[in-house]
């Protein structure tokens, strides 16, 4: 068996051959093309899209602030509300003491005024009732009186003098004498 001998061009490794040479080439030249025509685009848009991200961020986070002021705004809102509301049901609270006091001083004053007017009411009876059992003791007595003397005590001053006199005495608490 025979070992091949090699070619010499074709059994050194290191000197290139025309195919590797046509590729360096064609290698190179997608590489300007691609540098030149196809990265600058490609570049801006992923910076125009990075910007595009960043502005989003930026506008979110102005978003954020605007709604913690909103939110904060908000809740002093409530919170002023909310102290507001307080002091107006302390007002109430005091108006309707004020006027529950009042309408007990009015009742008190009504209610004493009603004592009052029942009191004269009752006293102006009190003296018709004397004064009509004055007059009813006065002429049962004078008819008595008139039985017991024995004479007719018609005269007018003299039945009033003796009803006087009688009325006196019983007031004073002393028994009658008679007649004279």
């Amino acid at each position: 068996m025979s070992i091949p001998q090699p070619t010499p061009l074709a059994s050194n490794f290191l000197v290139p051959n025309g195919t590797f040479i046509v590729e360096l080439i064609a290698f190179v030249v997608i590489v300007i093309l691609l540098a030149r025509y196809v990265i600058p685009p490609i570049n801006r848009a992923m910076t125009a899209r990075q910007d595009a991200i960043r502005k989003q961020f930026a506008d979110l986070d102005r978003a954020k602030e605007e709604a913690n002021s909103a939110k904060d705004e908000f809740e002093s809102q409530i919170a002023d509300a909310r102290k507001e509301a307080a002091q107006i049901r302390e007002q109430a609270r005091e108006q309707g003491a004020a006027i529950i006091a009042e309408m007990r001083e009015q009742a008190q004053a009504e209610a004493a005024r009603i004592v009052e007017h029942g009191k004269t009411q009752i006293e102006a009876e009190r003296q018709q009732a004397v004064a009509s059992l004055r007059a009813e003791v006065g002429s049962l007595a004078t008819q008595l009186a008139g039985r017991i003397v024995g004479e007719s005590l018609e005269d007018e001053t003299r039945q009033n003098r003796v009803v006087e006199r009688f009325l006196g005495d019983l007031e004073a608490g002393a028994p009658s004498g008679g007649v004279n």
